[in-house]
Order: C-alpha cells, then sequence, then structure tokens
C-alpha cells in the first residue's frame, strides 16, 4: 500500500467548495449570533434584578455541564418539535439540518460568549459609568455608548479564541450527516477507501488554519495591549 496523493487532488474542489464552504459558513454564522446573545446575557447577570441575573446564570452553567454532542442530537430532534408546536401545525415541522445545527451551536456558544463578555464588561472602570450616568444616560445608552465598545476591544483576542474552537466543533455536526468539511472528507475516504490519506488531509487542513488563526490572535492581542 502507498499513500495515494492524488485522491487528495482530486477531490480537492469537493471538499473545500462543498465541505468547508458548510463549515465557515456555519462557523460565522453561529459565532455572530452568539455574540448578541452571549452579550445580552452578559448584561443578564450583571443586572441588579436577581430573577435577570439567575435566569442568566442557570442558562451558562446548565448548557456548560453539558456535552456538546449530546445537545446537537437533542435540538435535532427537538427543534422540529418546538417548530411544530410554535407554529400550531399539531405535528413535527422539518427544519434541515443546517438550521437545526445553527441555533444548537448559537444557543451552546452564547453560554461561553457570555462569561467572556461578562469579564469584559466587568473590566471596564465603574468611573466610566459612573461618568455616563452623570450625563443624563440611562443604562443602556451607558452600555451602547461608553462599555460595550470598550468591552469588544478588550475581549476581542478572546472572542477570536472562542471562535477558532466553534470552528473545530463544526466537525461533529457529521454525526448528522451533513457535509462539513469532516464529513465531506469522510465521504471521499468511505467511497475510495481512503482513510488513512483523507483523515491525515482533514487533520493537517485543521491544523494549518487553527495554527494560523491562533498565530494571527495572538499578534492583534499584542498590538492591542500596546495601545491600551
Amino acid at each position: 500500500m502507498h499513500f495515494d496523493f492524488e485522491i487528495i487532488l482530486r477531490t480537492l474542489p469537493y471538499v473545500f467548495g462543498t465541505g468547508m464552504v458548510f463549515t465557515i459558513k456555519l462557523t460565522v454564522l453561529a459565532t455572530a449570533g452568539a455574540v448578541a446573545l452571549g452579550t445580552l446575557l452578559a448584561m443578564m447577570r450583571l443586572s441588579s434584578s436577581r430573577i435577570l441575573s439567575g435566569i442568566a446564570g442557570g442558562y451558562v452553567n446548565f448548557l456548560r455541564s453539558l456535552p456538546l454532542i449530546l445537545i446537537i442530537f437533542w435540538f435535532y430532534f427537538l427543534v422540529p418539535y418546538i417548530v411544530g408546536w410554535v407554529t400550531r401545525a399539531g405535528h413535527p415541522i422539518a427544519v434541515g439540518g443546517f438550521t437545526s445545527a445553527l441555533i444548537t451551536f448559537t444557543l451552546f456558544e452564547a453560554a461561553y460568549f457570555c462569561e467572556i463578555m461578562r469579564a469584559g464588561i466587568q473590566s471596564i472602570p465603574r468611573g466610566q459609568v459612573g461618568a455616563g450616568y452623570a450625563l443624563g444616560l440611562n443604562y443602556w445608552q451607558v452600555m451602547g455608548h461608553i462599555v460595550l465598545p470598550q468591552a469588544f476591544r478588550n475581549m476581542t483576542p478572546v472572542l477570536l479564541t472562542q471562535m477558532i474552537v466553534l470552528f473545530q466543533d463544526t466537525s461533529l455536526v457529521y454525526v448528522l450527516s451533513l457535509t462539513d468539511f469532516l464529513g465531506a472528507a469522510n465521504n471521499v475516504a468511505q467511497r475510495d477507501g481512503r482513510l488513512v490519506e483523507m483523515f491525515i488531509f482533514a487533520a493537517v487542513v485543521y491544523f494549518v488554519l487553527s495554527y494560523t488563526a491562533s498565530l494571527i490572535v495572538r499578534t492583534l492581542d499584542r498590538r492591542m495591549a500596546i495601545v491600551r
């Protein structure tokens, strides 16, 4: 037996054109949704209201205590019933594998982005918040104009690092038979009987992309530290 490079070259359009596009699309959309939801949860956790703080805290602790693969399966089978109940259709509504995966990763990653944003918000000196209130701004104006812009800047390297983790975690959707990058590589491996070549190739691609992104984040972190 020999290592067949030709199978890798021949399937590049499919693996990258279909699989990697799916992976990047899911990563970007889930990150955007998780950052938005995570920021809202962080503000709830820091709220003076015990009810809001308790709801956000319970959400974060619950999701962070469960394995992601379990939540993927859970939402894959549960979301159709929820949609059917909301729309009063009386039966489960198929939402598609991508939509189910997007909802799953958004909700799951929001628990982690919440803690990142909470740390970012708490890193802003309380004096700036007090100054905002002294100028007549309300809570949401202080958050929107003073606190959150600085919090996002301070937490950008950590947010990008979590995005890299999310990029790697999206490979779990292949258990739902979705054609992400790993799923596309697996399809080729199973079809042509070249598991060694395709899985080594997938590992190399994941390593190169993740390591390169981590170097960019590290450089960005150093530059932002100098600015601060």
